[in-house]
């Protein structure tokens, strides 16, 4: 069976480990096996915050080479862009020519995700700009233009009304791991 690496921001909800048990159960479904990082068994007696965070670090790595794929929630976390812990681990994986598929659960473009994030927004010579006059990228994108380029196939966009739903609803990545099947059994074979 492929291994697939479910990466995203709900490793920092209270009900994580939870979440996790879900995906993982949708992944079994469609015939894969999902590879979580609260998974990960690491030692932390007696070490530093710091050696701890660099352990999970080098943890999440290995689970992402061992994978055949990644797929990434990539809902806007604490800012109007993805999760960056997120992003640098579809960075890695993209680097690695994994097959990478996100979603998110926010519809708006990354222009007005800024435009509604940031404090001071301007236009100057027909181009956005923030507080420190530097240009906001506007390329109708969901969100920065490597993290859209970086993907397999088109990030998958499905609004969720209500907040307490915005990292636990799994209806997006459900369609991730319907296109997954469909990208490594196109006839309909389950390994």
């Amino acid at each position: 069976m492929k291994k697939v690496y479910l990466a995203g921001p709900e490793v920092f909800l209270k009900d994580s480990i939870e979440i996790g048990a879900k995906k993982k159960e949708l992944c079994d479904k469609y015939g894969f096996i999902g590879l979580y990082p609260l998974d990960n068994e690491i030692d932390m007696n007696g070490v530093s915050k710091e050696t701890m965070g660099l352990e999970i670090s080098r943890a999440n790595e290995a689970l992402i080479l061992s994978a055949d794929a990644v797929i990434a929630n990539l809902t806007p976390f604490r800012g109007a862009s993805a999760d960056v812990g997120t992003v640098y681990e579809v960075g890695m994986a993209k680097g690695l020519r994994k097959v990478i598929l996100g979603y998110t659960h926010d519809e708006r473009k990354f222009l007005q995700r800024n435009i509604d994030e940031l404090n001071r927004v301007c236009v100057s010579e027909g181009q956005y700009r923030d507080h420190n006059d530097m240009a906001i990228e506007d390329f109708n994108l969901v969100d920065n233009l490597m993290i859209d380029g970086g993907v397999t196939y088109p990030i998958i966009k499905r609004e969720v009304s209500n907040v307490d739903e915005m990292y636990r609803s799994l209806a997006a990545f459900e369609e991730c791991l319907v296109q997954l099947h469909r990208h490594y059994y196109p006839r309909g074979y389950v390994a």
